[in-house]
């Protein structure tokens, strides 16, 4: 078999969607990511109430999903608000929809 060290040009929606569902692949991030849909907003410390994890662990699923698109934070210090980026929380629902139909 012929192998190629070119790098392969995948459509920007592939690529798009791939992202999305890197930050969909863990448990934890599908249940953050449904708790925030359900509040308008929240802050970490609200979702350390809600899930038995260290805060840290849940700053960095916090920060995989933001590093996505999927999610945004605002900052109130101390604290970070975070809330559903609906732009793209739209493009990934549309992305996934095209793919699984």
């Amino acid at each position: 078999m012929k192998r190629s060290l070119e790098h392969i040009q995948y459509k920007e929606n592939t690529e798009a969607l791939a992202k999305f569902a890197k930050a969909l692949a863990h448990p934890t991030r599908i249940a953050i990511l449904k708790h925030l849909k359900s509040q308008s907003c929240c802050f970490t410390g609200d979702l350390v109430e809600v899930f038995p994890l260290a805060q840290s662990t849940v700053s960095q699923h916090l920060k995989e999903l933001k590093n996505a698109g999927l999610i945004q934070g605002e900052l109130k210090p101390p604290k970070i608000k975070y809330c559903i980026n609906q732009e793209n929380w739209n493009i990934a629902k549309s992305l996934f929809n095209d793919f699984l139909d």
